[in-house]
């Protein structure tokens, strides 16, 4: 069961995660606008980050409370 809602909100994460039309891109005749492949990797990446480092948590705690 939680495999399929794990599916389920990967699934539903992809959908969502579409470009934005008019996101600030470079126009025509505008030298000032950023580069289109700068993106930047601030809050995904680092709940990321945390939320893998919770689950090692979570399966060490387990793993030495079986071990008891």
């Amino acid at each position: 069961m939680k495999s399929l809602f794990l599916t389920a909100a990967c699934a539903l994460a992809l959908f969502s995660a579409r470009a934005q039309p008019a996101s600030g891109g470079p126009a025509p005749g505008n030298p000032a606008a950023p580069d289109p492949t700068a993106t930047p990797l601030d809050g995904g990446a680092s709940l990321l980050l945390a939320s893998g480092i919770a689950l090692g948590l979570k399966k060490l705690r387990n793993r030495r409370k079986l071990a008891r």
